[in-house]
């Protein structure tokens, strides 16, 4: 039990030190960035979408399911889709091209200019993330990355970044989980509030 206890601890003090990170002034300006990017997107009737991998790809549903349905304002959905679900596609477009595709094949066929494009990754590293930036921005889709650590090629290449300074999996995904928190929260307010105020 006492490695247990010891490991909790540790745990919890690397999730402390990296959670310490968000209020840091260089992170809050980009979180607003982020926001704005976000919000003007969805006003101009545009949509977002959201690819990562593993972990990560459950973070795009988890982002998509917030705004489509609610997160915490009752209000009307938001369009915002996630390249990881469509089973069907995903195999058929590794199999028929290569997995590094499978992303940037959805975003040929439902990507529009003006959308943004929310591409997490906890390396930036990620082949088919790499392709999948590189098709958006010839689209002329906003391209967000969250990720690790950086400099890494993912960072290189969006047009803005948020990276955690981790390059431990399970806490840059955690971390990564309270930034689509926080987005979602300032879509809510800055695209529902007066709505919601009326009634």
């Amino acid at each position: 039990m006492k490695t247990i206890k010891k490991l909790v601890e540790k745990i919890f003090l690397e999730h402390q030190q990296l959670a310490n990170f968000l209020k840091e002034q260089e992170f809050t300006i980009k979180i607003d960035r982020v926001a704005r990017i976000l919000v003007s997107t969805l006003k101009k009737g545009k949509k977002i979408l959201v690819c990562g991998n593993g972990g990560s790809a459950a973070d795009c549903q988890h982002l998509a399911g917030e705004l489509v349905g609610r997160f915490q304002m009752e209000r009307r959905p938001v369009p915002c889709i996630s390249l990881t679900t469509n089973t069907s596609i995903i195999t058929a477009i590794g199999n028929d091209y290569s997995f590094d595709k499978v992303f940037s094949r959805q975003i040929g066929a439902t990507g529009n200019k003006g959308d943004a494009l929310i591409l997490i990754s906890t390396s930036g590293q990620s082949s088919n993330i790499i392709d999948a930036a590189k098709t958006a921005k010839k689209s002329g889709i906003k391209t967000i990355g969250l990720t690790g650590s950086s400099p890494n090629p993912l960072s290189e290449i969006v047009d803005i970044c948020i990276a955690v300074p981790s390059t431990s999996t399970p806490r840059i995904q955690e971390i990564h989980s309270v930034i689509i928190h926080i987005l979602c929260h300032i879509i809510e307010q800055e695209l529902f509030s007066h709505e919601v105020e009326k009634n």
